[in-house]
């Protein structure tokens, strides 16, 4: 009875904790979100906190008006997508190879894919080289420098290895080479992690703007997440920070912002729910060996 009673008492002070922490986590998105559809005059009077008060959709009106912010969304998507499908092919490719004991070196190749996790030539290096190859103000400066994960191969690899090998032996005796028994026995055994680790890719290139503010001065070649840096950094004026759209000028720079914010965010949020269900299952098992 009193192991009865200490257990339900823990359960009730773990679900007090995570409550709290949701509660920390969701007041942020849902200020911004309430600033964004908020009339000038409350967000001024700091009459805002996570509802909306005199709801208006003047900042989202003008947002959809402005036909940078709609090109570098659509723009945004197609790096995401070719940055992932490129990233997962890469990781694909050298994690399965890595698996098998007869690969020569395969313990040195870890070696020098493990070294670059803590170690790196450093962002001037990176910028000459993306030079040098002449990939500055180019679509490809966003997608190959860093397209491949060193921590999603080690996962990736570690998931194959917990793979059953005698199902790889069968294939190989009905006569399957390496490349049949990858694309029919591994990949489809594999979608929980590969799920997982797309969600990495796109995620990780959907959020940065470091790349582009050092390697884009092309203001068409400009991701949806430098838009939103330069809305945030220069909000002194709207035409500051949008540049040469057509934003409103009586429009409120927070609520511009929040809007802003909330555009930029939604499309990924939206995306998360459908993978949400192979995250979990996807990293413990490609992180786990067994």
């Amino acid at each position: 009875m009193v192991y009865k009673t200490s257990d339900k008492v823990f359960n009730i002070f773990i679900n007090v904790i995570t409550l709290i922490c949701v509660i920390l986590c969701l007041f942020p998105v849902l200020n911004v979100v309430a600033v964004s559809l908020s009339s000038n005059s409350a967000i001024l009077a700091s009459k805002v906190f996570v509802w909306p008060v005199n709801l208006n959709f003047e900042s989202y009106k003008a947002i959809l008006k402005d036909s940078t912010m709609i090109w570098s969304l659509v723009y945004t998507v197609i790096i995401t997508l070719v940055y992932t499908v490129i990233g997962m092919f890469l990781t694909i490719c050298a994690a399965y190879p890595l698996t098998k004991q007869r690969l020569k070196g395969r313990n040195a190749i870890m070696l020098m894919i493990i070294f670059t996790m803590y170690f790196s030539g450093g962002l001037i290096p990176d910028y000459m080289l993306v030079k040098n190859l002449h990939m500055l103000d180019s679509s490809w400066s966003l997608i190959l420098p860093g397209v491949l994960s060193a921590f999603n191969l080690i996962v990736l690899k570690t998931f194959f290895t917990s793979l059953p090998e005698s199902l790889e032996e069968s294939a190989i005796l009905d006569g399957c080479n390496d490349i049949g028994v990858l694309f029919k026995i591994v990949l489809p055994l594999s979608k929980p992690v590969l799920a997982t680790l797309s969600l990495f890719y796109a995620v990780g290139k959907w959020n940065s703007f470091m790349d582009a503010l050092f390697y884009i001065t092309d203001s068409k070649l400009y991701p949806l997440q430098l838009k939103l840096y330069q809305i945030i950094v220069n909000s002194q004026t709207v035409d500051a920070s949008i540049g040469d759209g057509n934003m409103s000028q009586n429009l409120l720079p927070e609520s511009l912002k929040a809007a802003c914010v909330v555009f930029a965010t939604l499309p990924i949020v939206l995306v998360y729910p459908k993978l949400q269900k192979y995250f979990v299952s996807g990293i413990m098992i490609g992180a786990v060996k067994g």
